[in-house]
């Protein structure tokens, strides 16, 4: 058996957008319907959620027969919960709170295995089809995808440090982090926290690597985009969800 092809990663290295949602609701049956929607990709959260190791493999499961890629963002730059996100057959990590190159460098050598990362080998997980992909160990490292988050004040100062750091595929800027650490917790639309993310964009892309971001805000989004944001995820599962029902609401009761 071949090894699968990270259509995402293809599509950052030729600068080619893509369209996401972000996915916060555990069970493989929501993922499978998002997965059908015509999204590019979709985020599987579980720093920010409650959706545990077999979960993400139950929604891996469930999304892979859709043209869909998937992401899957754990909870910490920490190689032992990411090697087992990667076994359990994800190919794209976005891993949060990176705040200079040498913890960029930690999460690329987690996501590779020896002698150039430290990704801990096994011959029969999800991620190599149980040991029928033709030399998955010696060819992994090709197709996965390795994207780093920046969300605080500090960690905009080393952008250009960050991207230069190999193995690093794209720089994923997150606004509330930042917002918050930037003195506005909460407050994402506050002039100075839209301008510190549209310049950490420019920056990201002047530098060589794909720029993105997620954000609720549509107006924000189209600046994000126009300032050259290349993976754009442009809501959140719960947020629709929760708009769909408060409208609802509303609309019934008066």
């Amino acid at each position: 058996m071949d090894l699968p092809r990270n259509t995402f990663k293809a599509a950052l290295r030729e600068g080619r957008t893509q369209i996401g949602i972000w996915c916060s609701i555990a069970g493989s049956d929501n993922a499978e319907a998002l997965a059908g929607c015509g999204f590019d990709w979709m985020l599987i959260d579980t720093e920010h959620s409650t959706v545990s190791l077999d979960t993400v493999k139950a929604m891996l499961q469930a999304a892979a027969a859709y043209p869909t890629q998937t992401i899957v963002r754990p909870g910490w730059n920490d190689a032992v919960e990411i090697k087992r996100i990667l076994d359990a057959g994800a190919m794209s990590i976005l891993v949060p709170y990176i705040q200079n190159a040498e913890e960029a460098a930690r999460a690329v050598s987690a996501v590779r295995y020896p002698p150039h990362g430290t990704r801990g080998v096994a011959g029969i997980t999800r991620a190599s089809r149980y040991g029928a992909v033709d030399r998955y160990i010696a060819r992994a490292n090709d197709e996965i995808c390795l994207l780093v988050q920046v969300e605080t004040a500090e960690a905009l100062t080393n952008i250009e440090s960050i991207a230069a750091v190999p193995g690093v595929d794209g720089i994923f800027v997150g606004p509330a982090d930042l917002a918050a650490s930037m003195g506005f917790p909460g407050d994402t639309g506050a002039p100075e926290v839209k301008a510190a993310i549209l310049e950490a964009i420019r920056r990201v892309r002047a530098a060589g690597k794909p720029a993105g971001i997620l954000s609720l805000d549509p107006d924000l989004l189209k600046q994000a985009v126009a300032a050259g944001s290349v993976f754009t995820a442009v809501d959140v599962d719960q947020a629709i969800l929760l708009r769909g029902a408060r409208a609802l609401a509303r609309q019934w009761k008066g």
